[in-house]
């Protein structure tokens, strides 16, 4: 048989590892980490050794389906193409152009073809209501650059493998690998960090698998870190500890906004002690090399918007910003910033509750009314690429009935899951390992210069079609009926353009100069450096400077005053992630679910023992979105008055075809998060801090 090896990455996280993969007779026999990867040094986690249970697996879709009343029935590509075009032409004749909703899922951030060609797509639909997981992710951080540094995507990052003080809040890179940080194989870089003399401190409502490695861990009350963080900067403040660079404005305001924001009120609300907190800011300030870096649990919360503008200020008052080791703003070879928008806010709001849009993105939390309320522009038909948000947004099940109310919906999807069963039609795009690659997006997110190009490591089969294919397609038909104009000819020569065309063109422009050429020639990738100061000359503002005075945030301070500690026999809910998951899929792999359950609620035994519950007992949990039965665990790695419930399962659901994860226990944690409950500043929907109550099921 013919065998060879070959090299590619894994782009089912932000780790962006390089792999070797073998492939044998046409068929992939074996995948590892690629030490020669100048980024992930040979790193890879389970989920990367999966790839070829994506490409195996027999539930994947590889033809277009339609669905009819005797099943769903394989339609051929032109005649998919031209039904879905022609039912979302005509519900827009009808309805007007925001009667067509457009959700776009995690993984389109991890596919070339699609950060290419999926945007010049949609922007054919002429709509307004546009969703993502953004906005149950990581928007807090994009508005937070937006404000302060001039564009969505210009993100500070731990310069972790030269700081010597690491603080993080509601993150746990150990299961993640660094989100919104890419740092593949963290694990390691956070032993080195510790064996040159650093300290990593991290604040969480659970001991997770980083905080096991951690220096210090201190629980934190679930949606109070924002009290944490304005103590912080408050005593940093008070300690004569401020030092912002020249090109910083603003810090009168912030020290008149935090005045009252003492450690010993932070604690009252947060649950640490107050010495705990001054010894924190003393250290952060004090340290020769310190960053600040917060996730997911600061983000998808109430005050997630401030959390990550407090931890921009953090850095940026201690001079932490823009130096070596502190967070800095890496330099990638093809610059995402230019085929991205600065941003904008509030420029239109959902038309049901009335919360602001985000970059032409509107909260996914309010996706189930905009269907179900009537009115002129109610959606009538979707379009969801590679997303599940049956399972992956809040309130779940008001989503999963909205949707079967739908006049049409068409998915860009390889699978018939919870949310595609829905779909008129299913396109299914090629998977990753028949597709070309380059990281826009995670080189962009990156605590190190690399670059690197992977052709694809098995041949497409003539009857499949790529992403970038097929949003080529439809944008291209779409287009068929507009008049003829200098904007349309734009878009149509973008669609027809390949991505590896798109590449180059960024290769030869961006500040490097390298093309695909000289990329080929070195598969493993390129190593660039270290991070470099950067500041102020790549602010993305006219006159180059930082203002921290950012009134949206500071009015919404005083909002923080109905932080409480709760009412008696209620508990706060948390997500937690785990490292052979990846959100709502990849549950459909028998090599990443097996092993021990992990579906289950974790719960301190104090808390069980108050209610008389027992550890493995079924219980009910309930919000006020609904409850759900769950097996409980006891857990001392849980802050007494919390439980932790995982994203992402809830596989059960009638038409879903997916062999194994209907076999997967576990219900939707996302059918107990409360869609009314978010952050009225980014409009985040809040999935941690969620009040429920747990009673014997």
């Amino acid at each position: 048989m013919a065998t060879s090896v070959r090299r590619t990455s894994c782009n089912l996280c932000e780790a962006i590892c390089g792999v070797l993969v073998t492939v044998e007779d046409g068929r992939v026999t074996d995948i590892r980490g690629d030490e020669s990867d100048p980024l992930s040094r040979g790193h890879i986690c389970p989920k990367a050794v999966a790839l070829r249970d994506l490409q195996d697996d027999p539930d994947r879709l590889t033809t277009p389906v339609r669905r009819t009343p005797d099943g769903w029935q394989e339609i051929g590509w032109d005649g998919a193409y031209d039904l879905v075009v022609g039912k979302l032409t005509e519900v827009q004749r009808e309805h007007g152009r925001n009667s067509v909703g457009v959700y776009l899922g995690n993984p389109n951030v991890h596919s070339l073809g699609a950060l290419t060609h999926m945007p010049t797509m949609v922007k054919q639909l002429r709509t307004r209501n546009r969703f993502s997981a953004t906005s149950i992710d990581q928007l807090p951080h994009m508005l937070a650059s937006y404000l302060l540094y001039g564009h969505q995507l210009m993100v500070a990052v731990p310069d972790i493998d030269r700081t010597s003080y690491l603080l993080m809040l509601g993150a746990n890179p150990l299961a993640s690998n660094g989100s919104m940080m890419t740092a593949p194989g963290f694990g390691r870089r956070l032993k080195e960090l510790q064996k040159r003399g650093g300290r990593v401190v991290l604040i969480d409502p659970r001991r997770t698998e980083t905080a096991a490695v951690a220096d210090e861990h201190h629980f934190v009350r679930p949606g109070t870190d924002a009290a944490f963080l304005l103590a912080l900067i408050h005593q940093v403040i008070a300690d004569g500890h401020a030092c912002p660079a020249p090109y910083v404005d603003g810090l009168p305001a912030v020290e008149a906004a935090v005045e009252d924001w003492t450690p010993e009120r932070a604690a009252g609300i947060t649950g640490i002690d107050a010495a705990v907190i001054r010894q924190i800011a003393h250290d952060f300030a004090t340290a020769d090399r310190a960053a600040c870096y917060g996730r997911v649990g600061v983000s998808t919360q109430q005050f997630g918007a401030v959390c990550q503008w407090a931890i921009q200020v953090l850095n940026i008052i201690t001079g932490n910003l823009d130096r070596p080791g502190g967070t800095m703003f890496p330099r990638p070879a093809v610059n995402a910033l230019l085929g991205l928008g600065r941003g904008h806010v509030g420029v239109w709001k959902s038309r049901v509750r009335g919360l602001p849009e985000f970059g032409g993105e509107l909260p996914v939390s309010t996706m189930a009314e905009e269907i179900l309320t009537p009115g002129a522009d109610r959606i009538r038909a979707m379009v969801t690429i590679a997303g599940n948000p049956v399972l992956s947004t809040p309130n779940g099940r008001k989503l999963d009935e909205a949707l079967d109310t739908l006049d049409f919906m068409v998915a860009i999807d390889p699978y018939i899951n919870e949310t595609t069963r829905h779909a008129d039609v299913i396109l299914p795009p090629a998977p990753p390992l028949e597709r070309d690659h380059y990281d826009v997006i995670f080189h962009q997110l990156a605590v190190r210069n690399t670059s690197r190009w992977n052709d694809a490591v098995l041949p497409k089969p003539p009857q499949a079609r790529h992403d970038w294919e097929i949003f080529r397609d439809l944008g291209i038909r779409l287009l068929r009926g507009t008049p003829m104009s200098r904007r349309k000819a734009i878009a149509a020569a973008r669609l027809r353009m390949s991505p590896r065309r798109i590449v180059d063109l960024g290769l030869r422009i961006g500040p490097y100069r390298l093309s695909l050429r000289k990329l080929r020639k070195s598969p493993g990738g390129i190593d660039l450096g270290p991070l470099q100061p950067a500041l102020p000359q790549a602010l993305h503002r006219k006159n180059k400077r930082i203002d921290l005075a950012q009134r949206m945030i500071l009015d919404d301070l005083p909002r923080l005053e109905s932080l409480a500690t709760g009412n008696d026999g209620e508990l706060l809910l948390i997500g937690r992630r785990h490292l052979r998951n990846n959100n709502s899929w990849m549950h459909n792999s028998a090599r990443l679910v097996k092993g021990k359950p992990r579906h289950q609620l974790l719960m301190n035994p104090d808390d069980l023992a108050k209610r008389d519950l027992t550890d493995g007992q079924l219980v009910n949990v309930s919000s006020a979105a609904g409850t759900v039965a769950v097996e409980v665990a006891a857990s001392n790695d849980m802050m007494p008055g919390v439980v932790s419930l995982p994203h992402g399962f809830g596989h059960n659901r009638p038409g879903a075809q997916l062999t194994i994860a209907n076999q997967v226990a576990g219900p939707s944690a996302n059918d107990i998060t409360d869609a009314d409950l978010t952050d009225t500043v980014a409009g985040t929907a809040a999935v941690n801090g969620v009040p429920v109550t747990v009673t014997a099921g």
